[in-house]
């Protein structure tokens, strides 16, 4: 599924990057006089690094006419260009075959870059130098692993060097589907650092090919036939296969000749002008480099962690994540998968609807049931979130106090989850919160919580597992509980429930908002819409509306105003207020959690407002529509 914009450039580079190998192929085979083993050098390094591979090709290496592979070649920037191919080609193998490999192993980032190098090294030398090369080189297996190894040494430390920090930082940074190889986008950072490994091992190469410790580009030709059909002695040696080299001037030419068969296999005898010092001095520079692009990236990353342990998660902008930041926080502030949504609702559908119940035994069951929704908010704007019943905010719970309820919980969530009921007295072990007084409902898993209703007044229910993200996301949900004695409840011609909520919107992907750096909210709701989408209340002159504020937010306290007069405060976070000590407000701070009852009296005619008084919540994505945005509501007086 393409969640980000990176993913559809993704899709088309690696497009590109598959017709590139397949014209590289094509051509090699058809057309380039080159061994096997530079055929297939360069098609895989062309795999990897799609277009900039055929670029390579066709710059270097590519035969222009007929005949003229071995002058094309033989400038030494070309001769580097083919050593830096056949060493990337082997040792990316490695690395990128070990990088699937612990992943799928679930080993941490540190481990996963040893293990990258050892299986890179060991890919380069064993298999595509000493081995595909061993008819080239000439001599045995094991000297030809003996010859090889110092140079692909060096070059394999220079490849890593470039490789180890573009991995560590693009898979371990907000996008961490990076270190999923089952994403799109692990292959695309394993390209990137196939470039910048391919990059930081040329000058090294280049140098290598100069001193004749490396072998470069070369040519093989078919061999010439006299009339007879058979090999013609006088051609026999330019038959056979040459390599083109240069110095770094230009102008050694034609160093070496595969023709000169020396030793049981003939082969191709390099010999190099290389000093001892220069050759320590290159390889102590190569094991620098390869520490600090080994190293230097624990300075910011949790190296310690896995791809299991983050499970392919994207963080939002903004969020400080270094070496100390553990993956229950990287999980907690991740966004929501849009693979995850279950079911999606259209603007006109409403949150809060009466749950229904059945009686059984005399005991008002209700079946409730987290899950992934997505869910509109504006016209423009959806959110992934979670969900009680399809519901945001979830469907409310009316009960009369003295009533016995069953509420059965069924977990449709990627994650754990319970139910707390805020601010009622009830059995312990009923509660919610857990590890405390309940082990948490695991995905697929059920609970019911049971009790009687003591008390009456505006209540709710949130998770009390990871409430900052799962609330935040939208798991909450009205409890409305009348009084045994209806002469207890403070009466108005209106009844609306206001429940608050923050919303972090980016990118198309929703991430539970919080008041720290990369959680900042941009978009605010009331009953699950932002204005001017919210609902309207209509009355008339001289009726009264009974508002009951519920903080079922997370973050942020919020001045909650009403036009057209003030209001008097009847009620407090469940506990009505007795008469006496009754107040007028025109605003009253909502804090999480926290719950007043008030009532309005209508005294003139017209719409008035319903509204944070903190601007910036009556905005969505700091953009007025209609003259506000997110927390409104208008109530229209006639």
């Amino acid at each position: 599924m393409l969640i980000q914009p990176i993913d559809y450039f993704l899709v088309v580079w690696f497009a590109l990057a598959l017709a590139s190998t397949l014209y590289v192929g094509y051509d090699q085979y058809r057309n380039n006089p080159e061994p096997v083993v530079m055929k297939w050098g360069f098609i895989l390094v062309t795999l990897y690094m799609g277009p900039l591979g055929l670029l390579l090709y066709v710059l270097a290496d590519k035969e222009p006419r007929p005949g003229e592979h071995e002058l094309f070649t033989r400038p030494l920037w070309k001769q580097g260009v083919g050593s830096t191919i056949h060493c990337v080609a082997g040792d990316a193998t490695g690395i990128i075959l070990a990088a699937a490999v612990t992943a799928a192993l679930g080993l941490p980032m540190w481990i996963d870059l040893i293990v990258e190098y050892l299986a890179g090294f060991a890919f380069g030398l064993f298999i595509f130098q000493s081995l595909f090369m061993k008819s080239m080189m000439g001599g045995t297996y094991w000297e030809n692993v003996r010859k090889s190894f110092l140079p692909e040494f060096i070059s394999m430390n220079f490849m890593m060097a470039g490789m180890a920090p573009v991995m560590s930082f693009l898979m371990m940074g907000r996008d961490m589907r990076a270190m999923e190889p089952t994403e799109l986008l692990f292959w695309g950072v394993m390209s990137i650092g196939v470039i910048a490994g391919f990059a930081l091992a040329y000058p090294a190469n280049v140098w290598l090919v100069a001193r004749g410790l490396k072998h470069g580009l070369m040519t093989q030709r078919a061999q010439a036939a006299g009339i007879d059909g058979r090999e013609q002695p006088a051609t026999r040696q330019h038959a056979q296969m040459q390599m083109q080299q240069a110095d770094a001037s230009g102008h050694r030419g034609q160093r070496h000749d595969m023709a000169s068969q020396k030793g049981k296999g003939g082969g191709h005898h390099m010999e190099t002008d290389a000093t001892t010092p220069q050759v320590a001095a290159l390889g102590a520079v190569s094991l620098l480099a390869l520490a600090i692009g080994m190293v230097a990236p624990a300075n910011w990353l949790n190296l310690t962690l896995s791809a299991r342990d983050v499970g392919g998660v994207i963080m939002p902008r903004g969020m400080i994540m270094d070496r100390d930041t553990p993956a229950d926080a990287m999980r907690d502030m991740a966004a929501t998968d849009p693979r995850l949504v279950a079911a999606s609702y259209g603007l006109t559908v409403r949150g809060d609807q009466d749950l229904p119940f059945r009686m059984e035994n005399g005991i008002k069951v209700f079946d409730l049931r987290p899950s992934v929704v997505r869910w509109q908010i504006l016209p423009d704007v959806a959110v992934d979130a979670y969900a009680y019943n399809g519901q945001i905010p979830g469907p409310r719970i009316h009960i009369r106090q003295g009533d016995r309820v069953r509420i059965n919980v069924t977990n449709g969530l990627p994650e754990e989850t319970t139910v707390h009921w805020h601010g009622l007295i009830l059995p312990n072990q009923m509660d919610g919160p857990a590890e405390i007084t309940q082990a948490p409902i695991e995905p697929g898993q059920s609970y019911s919580y049971e009790f009687t209703a003591t008390q009456h007044g505006t209540y709710f229910y949130h998770p009390h597992t990871k409430p900052d993200p799962t609330q935040a996301l939208g798991l909450y949900g009205a409890l409305i509980i009348d009084p045994a004695n209806p002469a207890d409840e403070v009466a108005a011609d209106h009844d609306y429930v206001i429940e608050l909520q923050e919303w972090l919107v980016r990118e198309g992907l929703t991430y539970p908002s919080m008041p720290m750096d990369g959680g900042m909210p941009n978009f605010f709701t009331i009953n699950g819409k932002a204005y001017p989408s919210t609902e309207t209340i209509p009355m008339k002159v001289g009726e009264t509306l009974k508002v009951r504020f519920i903080g079922t937010n997370n973050g942020f306290i919020h001045p909650m105003h009403i036009h057209g007069g003030p209001f008097e405060v009847v009620a407090r976070d469940g506990e009505t207020i007795a008469a006496s000590g009754r107040f007028l407000a025109d605003t009253v701070n909502v804090g999480p959690g926290q719950r007043y009852d008030v009532i309005w009296k209508a005294q003139r005619p017209g719409k008035w407002l319903i509204h944070c008084h903190i601007p910036h919540h009556t905005t969505n994505n700091n953009v007025e529509e209609k003259g506000g945005g997110g927390l409104m509501v208008v109530i229209d007086v006639t």
